[in-house]
């Protein structure tokens, strides 16, 4: 009498904590995730904090590359307002563009280049281009984990029950793999 209560009990018992320990799995990547953002967020503002800082450094030397400055600085705001992976991912991809074009117009000014304020400012940038790559690794890796639960079965069936969305990575535009040049020859 016993077995046969013991063997309906496990066969309720096992898939209702299977269904609680995958859903909340599924959470936790899902907050994951989120703690990555914020990890980009927040070294993206600093990028977007030493900006300006750099804008008007090198505007100081090279007043007449007035053009790239409004293009860096108009982007800068627009990278600020944007929301989401997606729309974050392209308007990263045409600020790094830019800064790259205005690092660029160093090499003409010599002076520039062994300006102290000047290299003090290009090497924060620097370092803030190597945290901003890791912290896209450290949230594409937790998008990858989530999209792995949400997709494989029998997980995927949970995923679907309770609305887990779609999570996209945060990918970098080929141009902007390399990190802004800092020569300091």
């Amino acid at each position: 009498m016993w077995v046969p209560f013991a063997v309906i009990a496990a066969v309720i018992f096992v898939p209702i904590m299977y269904v609680i320990l995958t859903y909340n799995t599924l959470v936790a990547l899902r907050n994951h995730i989120r703690d990555a953002w914020g990890n980009i967020d927040t070294e993206l503002k600093r990028r977007y904090d030493l900006i300006p800082n750099l804008v008007a450094t090198v505007k100081g030397y090279a007043a007449h590359e007035k053009q790239i400055f409004e293009r860096v600085t108009q982007l800068r705001t627009q990278c600020m307002a944007s929301e989401g992976a997606v729309n974050k991912q392209a308007d990263e991809s045409q600020l790094v563009d830019a800064l790259q074009k205005m690092l660029a117009v160093v090499e003409n000014y010599p002076q520039l280049k062994s300006d102290r304020n000047f290299l003090k400012l290009q090497q924060e940038l620097v370092n803030t281009e190597d945290r901003i790559q890791a912290a896209r690794r450290f949230y594409n890796g937790n998008v990858r984990d989530y999209r792995n639960k949400c997709q494989m079965f029998p997980s995927s069936i949970i995923a679907g029950t309770f609305g887990f969305q779609h999570q996209d990575y945060f990918n970098v535009h080929p141009s902007i793999r390399e990190v802004p040049d800092a020569d300091f020859g």
